[in-house]
């Protein structure tokens, strides 16, 4: 059986990451949730930089990434990691409350794999992080990282 690859929540919001890793609870989803609270922090954990350096170098399954995060905001770190060839391959979800038909398209630009909008409603933001989680955690094939020559 092959290794769970962790999901990595990139999200300011405390509320907002309690629903989330609630939801993914619930669903049973195995996959280890590694948690970033603004941009600077998700692009340390992926390149093993900083309180990460020496972490397995596993990619993740799936990124939730916030679009307004403090620090670096979402975009830039969506830019960062679809122009790296060794990190352009991973999804990457956008997960915000931003309606703005701008950000949809500039995410879609910059190569997001999707763009989420948060529902308002408890029950219909559960909802979407679970089928969000079974999705891209479950169902989803990866393609195996390339090695770095």
């Amino acid at each position: 059986m092959a290794t769970l690859r962790p999901i990595l929540l990139v999200e300011d919001s405390p509320s907002d990451r309690e629903l989330t890793l609630a939801a993914l609870a619930r669903c049973q989803i195995a996959n280890e949730i590694v948690i970033a609270r603004d941009g600077e922090e998700a692009l340390e954990w992926i390149y093993s930089r900083g309180p990460w350096k020496g972490r397995d170098p596993t990619d993740p399954a799936v990124i939730l990434l916030d679009l307004k995060l403090p620090k670096i905001d979402g975009l830039e770190v969506l830019e960062r990691l679809k122009k790296d060839p060794q990190q352009r391959h991973v999804p990457i979800v956008m997960l915000t409350s931003s309606r703005e038909e701008r950000d949809v398209v500039r995410s879609y630009d910059l190569g997001v794999n999707s763009f989420v909008v948060k529902p308002v409603e408890f029950d219909q933001f559960f909802e979407a992080i679970q089928d969000l989680g079974m999705f891209w955690a479950i169902l989803n094939e990866p393609p195996p990282r390339k090695s770095q020559a």
